[in-house]
């Protein structure tokens, strides 16, 4: 090794060893580097966003993303951690915003119908930029739901979550469980098409403009306030149900 070259020991765990090539997983990773880099841009050379690390140990003290590595020291990085109690240690993401707000990036357009349809405020459209969905994340404070690991190494982009699954009614599943959102769902309170809210309306509103036979048939119906969209219940919010009910989420 050169003698300006330094090194140091990396371990990364839990879920963000799937971000590593397989030989550098869920063991110690000797890396090197050169000068007096920060310990955030060693990070993202190694292929781990920022936006996915919660908790940062160099040789068993909590540092932030700014800390500079000089050479010799062991760093542990932590993901997002749920349930653990990190008082007195530098957390990393930011504070949970009381009310959660998402923005999903070109390729998750289901994963938004599917929160929208448990209440949450989700902004979709299937030519974000993403410049567009960055700045929303920086204006509206949503988090960014994506699959695309650059856009997570983006250095602005404070709230942006990786979505490890594929499938999207496991992808809500993530995203609830991420979140801690189960307590939160208030199901076909939001519209699915637009993300505009949804409130009851009288059956004898409802009557004049939908199929004869829904309006024989139904008691109950909604509307969105932006589009004007109506629901109503029926052997489609079965079938959602019985969907949704596979991966533990119950409308």
């Amino acid at each position: 090794m050169s003698p300006s070259r330094r090194h140091c020991e990396f371990r990364f765990y839990e879920e963000l060893n799937d971000f590593l090539p397989p030989a550098l997983r869920k063991r110690d990773v000797a890396h090197d580097f050169d000068g007096t880099p920060t310990v955030k841009d060693r990070i993202e050379s190694l292929g781990v966003p920022h936006t996915e690390v919660d908790l940062i140990l160099v040789d068993g003290d909590s540092v932030g993303f700014g800390h500079r590595l000089r050479g010799g020291e062991r760093v542990a990085v932590y993901p997002v951690f749920e349930r653990f109690d990190l008082n007195g240690l530098t957390r990393l993401r930011p504070l949970p915003l009381r009310e959660p707000r998402f923005a999903a990036d070109v390729h998750l357009g289901r994963l938004a119908s599917y929160l929208r349809l448990l209440g949450f405020d989700c902004l979709y459209r299937n030519d974000f930029a993403d410049e567009e969905l960055l700045a929303l994340s920086l204006s509206e404070h949503r988090t960014v739901l994506t699959r695309d690991i650059g856009l997570l190494k983006r250095a602005a982009l404070r709230r942006g979550a990786f979505l490890h699954e594929t499938d999207p009614r496991r992808q809500l599943r993530e995203v609830l469980d991420r979140f801690q959102l189960d307590a939160r769902i208030a199901p076909l309170t939001r519209c699915a098409r637009c993300n505009g809210p949804v409130a009851p309306v009288p059956r004898r509103v409802a009557a004049g403009l939908v199929p004869a036979g829904v309006a024989r048939e139904q008691r109950e119906f909604s509307r969105c306030g932006s589009c004007g969209r109506l629901y109503w219940p029926g052997s489609h919010l079965v079938r959602l149900r019985r969907r949704l009910g596979e991966v533990g989420v119950w409308l």
